[in-house]
């Protein structure tokens, strides 16, 4: 079991086990007090802010099952378990927008929503990319889209943009541009 500087695993069950996701429903002990976490267990994921020519970012508009509608997303995925994550944003990228990246830097990681999940997400950057081929998954449909970060800004305030962690990569890179 494990221990928790907060916080004490008292006992674990685990109701699924996915090719993506996990739930497992924990007891615990928080100071002296006995409950229950649900928790959602992922591998991780990245998101990719590239710019290419003039500027321009691309973004990705596909459908979101668990929502029931297309969202405009900066690309993004999960990573394999003990992968790299520098190798799955780049992976990502290519597949989903038809850019290799000659370069990538790491802005940051951050929690998806840490209250029930363990997601952690990898952010990079890179203004350094040549073109090749995108290389769908066999389930995805994807439309490449392409806007400045001040049109995607603007899209984001509009609320077309909804995605929590394309809204953090456009916000930093904004926060960069004009401090």
């Amino acid at each position: 079991m494990r221990d928790f500087e907060k916080g004490k695993l008292l006992n674990r069950k685990v109701f699924y086990s996915g090719r993506i996701v996990g739930l497992h429903v924990d007891e615990i002990e928080i100071q002296g007090s006995k409950t229950i976490r649900e928790v959602v267990s992922h591998p991780g994921g990245v998101v990719v802010l590239a710019e290419v020519e003039d500027g321009r970012i691309p973004f990705v508009r596909q459908y979101r099952y668990p929502i029931g509608k297309d969202l405009l997303e900066l690309p993004a995925g999960k990573i394999d378990r003990g992968e790299d994550p520098s190798l799955g944003a780049a992976r990502e990228l290519e597949e989903e927008t038809g850019f290799r990246a000659r370069r990538l830097d790491l802005v940051c990681t951050f929690y998806s929503s840490p209250g029930y999940c363990d997601e952690l997400l990898y952010l990079y950057y890179t203004d350094d990319v040549c073109q090749t081929e995108t290389n769908y998954e066999y389930d995805e449909e994807i439309v490449l889209e392409y806007y400045t970060l001040s049109q995607a800004i603007a899209l984001t305030l509009e609320g077309e943009i909804q995605d929590g962690k394309t809204i953090a990569a456009l916000f930093w890179l904004y926060h960069r541009r004009n401090q």
